[in-house]
C-alpha cells in the first residue's frame, strides 16, 4: 500500500508531519486548505479509519500506525479547544 504523510499547521502556527498507511487521506483535506479544528479532527478520523480498515482487509490486522497518528491528532487538538476560532491549515502532501 501507498504510504503518504501529510503535512498541518496546527492554530499556533506549529507544524506537524502526519502519517496515513493510504493515500485515502486525499479524499479527505485538501492543501492549501484550512479547516476549523472540530472539520480537521473529524476529516482526520475519517481519512484514518478508512486507511486502518483498507491494511486491515489486506492484511487482517487494523493500521496501529494510523490509529495511533489519529490518537495523536485528538489529543493535541484538545489543546486548542479553548482559543477563538482555532483553524488547521493542510499544507501539502508528502508520497
Amino acid at each position: 500500500m501507498p504510504e503518504m504523510r501529510f503535512l498541518i499547521r496546527w492554530p499556533d502556527g506549529s507544524p506537524e508531519s502526519c502519517y496515513s498507511p493510504s493515500l485515502v487521506v486525499k479524499d479527505y483535506l485538501t492543501p492549501g486548505a484550512s479547516y476549523t479544528l472540530d472539520q480537521f479532527v473529524a476529516l482526520s478520523r475519517a481519512a484514518l479509519t478508512t486507511a486502518s480498515a483498507r491494511v486491515e482487509a489486506r492484511y487482517g490486522r487494523p493500521c496501529s500506525l494510523a490509529l495511533g497518528q489519529l490518537a495523536n491528532i485528538e489529543a493535541k487538538s484538545r489543546r486548542f479547544a479553548e482559543i477563538p476560532d482555532p483553524c488547521v491549515t493542510v499544507d501539502a502532501f508528502e508520497e
